[in-house]
């Protein structure tokens, strides 16, 4: 036997077996998800009841929940390595690892068997993304634009922070100034759980501000921002709740006041999901707890490269790399990912 047909051989039979492993993960999966069906329901619970109820007590968004706890599920599966995510996780008090355990163990038996997540959560192809799918996939975008300018700027700013945990990870090492910008209630109580997450950052400086009254350089100005340095700006899952008038005005600001070639990376997504979800009743008294609303949107049912292209170009700035989330669905995208320069 020549040495390229072994190699073909060898490969055949590493193809056959990971089809075999696929198939007993599912047929392990399957009975397993069947009898955990009254401890996934517990976990749904009692994961919701913290991010929900609790967030409310605390006076936090709830939604900033959402991510991390998705960001967390990411790790565990081995889908982004996030230490920071996982320290912060376990001190929180508005969410529970143990009821996502609950939900995700048969899920994560499974793709151990199959040595990569098929179900959820997942990152699939381009076009095929479900909204199931929106948080891992929007992260890895913004991951891989972040990764790539990261090296090109002096400054970080990450608007309405939450509780990401970027600037405690590889950008803690990286010399780039970082500012985490939200309202003061919410930096208060992550900057309680950084501690007691053991976590921290020289290079992170804490922004509070008021939206509705402060503007946001003058603030940024007092905690050692330097405009004449290049910058980039990270508006991740924000856009969706706020106003027309709130978005441009956000979007003229930071053109107006800060280094030509500086970059803002953000999402946006299309009015159809915007009121799709902001009607399911469930939907609105759940956010409805929190103060927050679903507004603004882009209608990418047609044409969405061009939509975005046009949007771009209204706020003064210059497209760079775009991504499109669920491009195959009948209707057009959900969201896009977009790096806009100034």
């Amino acid at each position: 036997m020549t040495a390229r047909n072994l190699c073909c051989s060898l490969c055949a039979g590493v193809q056959i077996t990971g089809s075999l492993m696929k198939l007993f993960s599912f047929i392990i999966f399957i009975p397993l998800q069947i009898a955990f069906i009254p401890l996934m329901m517990v976990g749904i619970l009692l994961t919701a009841y913290k991010q929900i109820i609790v967030s409310k007590r605390l006076g936090v968004s709830q939604t900033a929940i959402e991510i991390i706890n998705g960001r967390w599920t990411m790790h565990i599966f081995g889908l982004r390595q996030d230490n920071a995510t996982a320290a912060l996780m376990a001190v929180l008090p508005n969410t529970s690892r143990f009821g996502l355990w609950l939900v995700l163990l048969p899920l994560w038996v499974q793709a151990r068997l199959a040595g990569q997540p098929q179900i959820y959560p997942r990152i699939p192809p381009v076009g095929e993304e479900s909204i199931a799918d929106m948080v891992p996939a929007r992260t890895a975008h913004f991951d891989t634009i972040i990764g790539r300018v990261i090296p090109e700027v002096d400054q970080f700013v990450l608007m309405g922070a939450g509780y990401d945990t970027r600037a405690y990870g590889h950008l803690a090492a990286s010399g780039v100034t970082c500012f985490e910008v939200d309202q003061a209630i919410v930096q208060g109580h992550k900057r309680a759980m950084l501690d007691a997450a053991g976590l921290s950052s020289p290079n992170v400086s804490f922004v509070p501000v008021n939206f509705e009254v402060d503007n946001l350089f003058d603030k940024l100005a007092q905690s050692g921002f330097d405009a004449s340095r290049k910058t980039l700006f990270l508006w991740e899952g924000v856009s969706l709740y706020l106003s027309d008038e709130q978005i441009t005005g956000t979007l003229a600001l930071i053109k107006k006041q800060v280094e030509p070639g500086s970059i803002l990376i953000a999402d946006f997504y299309a009015d159809r999901f915007i009121q799709t979800m902001g009607k399911a009743k469930t939907n609105q008294k759940v956010l409805e707890l929190t103060n927050e609303t679903l507004d603004f949107g882009l209608p990418f049912s047609d044409n969405w490269q061009q939509v975005l292209s046009d949007f771009v170009s209204s706020q003064s700035m210059q497209q760079g790399e775009s991504h499109f989330l669920g491009t195959n669905h009948k209707a057009g995208p959900y969201a896009a990912v977009v790096e806009m320069i100034c």
